[in-house]
């Protein structure tokens, strides 16, 4: 038996870890208009490369903490 060189092998394209991915995580709706639609933004995630998730999980949270505070500020809140 002859052994014979193998031909040359094309590689395997390598995948981008940094590139979108969607997750496509479930959310449950609060029933708070304002919060769901800050939680709604996480969705904007889904496509942009892994170093543009940041300034979208900044600004949810900066809009949830906002939400959290003015329910301290409302009068009718004890």
């Amino acid at each position: 038996m002859s052994e014979s060189a193998p031909g040359p092998v094309s590689p395997e394209p390598e995948s981008d870890p940094a590139a979108p991915a969607p997750l496509a995580v479930p959310r449950t709706p609060t029933g708070d208009a304002g919060v769901d639609a800050r939680v709604a933004r996480l969705a904007d995630a889904d496509h942009l490369r892994t170093d543009g998730h940041l300034g979208v999980y900044e600004d949810v949270h900066r809009g949830l903490r906002d939400a959290l505070g003015a329910l301290d500020a409302r009068p009718d809140h004890h």
